[in-house]
C-alpha cells in the first residue's frame, strides 16, 4: 500500500482526531460477559435502574443478600417489564434485593457478574441518600417469587 503524504497542518489535525478517538473508545464501558446476557426476547418497553440507599443512610444500600430458587429466573430490565429478558440467574444465584416495586409483586437486584465476587458489588455498605445503582455489578429487575428472601 503507498504512504500518502499530508500536507503538514491537515496531518497534525488527522493526528489529533485520531488521538481523540482512542481516549473516547479507551473509557468506554466494556459489554457484558457473553455468557451471561442471553438472547433478548423482545424490544425493551421501559428500563427502571435499581435505587439503592432505600432503607435510609444508616443501613446497608441494599436490605438483604438473598438467593434464587429452584428453577433460576430472568432479569428484567423493569419491574412489569417481561418481553425482554437482561440477563437468566441460576437456582441458588446470590442477589442483593434493594427495593420492591408494583406492590412488593418485583425486587430490584444487584448481581455479580460470572466469575466475579459478590463483595465487589458494594451494596452491603451504606450511601447517604436514595440513589440508582451505578456498578460495578449487574442489576435488574426479578418477580418477587423467584428469590429465597435472606438465605
Amino acid at each position: 500500500m503507498p504512504l500518502i503524504r499530508l500536507p503538514r497542518p491537515m496531518a497534525a489535525k488527522s493526528l489529533c482526531a485520531i488521538a481523540a478517538l482512542s481516549l473516547v473508545s479507551a473509557c468506554s464501558t466494556p459489554a457484558p460477559p457473553e455468557d451471561n446476557a442471553p438472547a433478548v426476547s423482545g424490544a425493551a418497553l421501559a428500563v427502571r435502574p435499581v435505587q439503592v440507599g432505600t432503607e435510609g443512610p444508616s443501613l446497608p444500600a441494599c436490605s438483604s443478600v438473598s438467593k434464587v430458587k429452584e428453577g433460576g429466573t430472568d432479569v428484567y430490565w423493569a419491574p412489569d417489564e417481561t418481553r425482554a429478558v437482561k440477563a437468566k440467574l441460576a437456582a441458588g444465584s446470590p442477589i442483593s434485593v434493594c427495593e420492591a416495586a408494583e406492590n412488593d409483586e418485583w425486587f430490584g437486584v444487584v448481581f455479580a457478574a460470572p466469575r466475579t465476587e459478590p463483595e465487589m458489588c458494594g451494596v452491603t455498605r451504606s450511601v447517604a441518600s436514595q440513589q440508582e445503582y451505578q456498578g460495578p455489578c449487574r442489576w435488574g429487575w426479578i418477580k418477587a417469587g423467584s428469590v429465597r428472601l435472606g438465605s
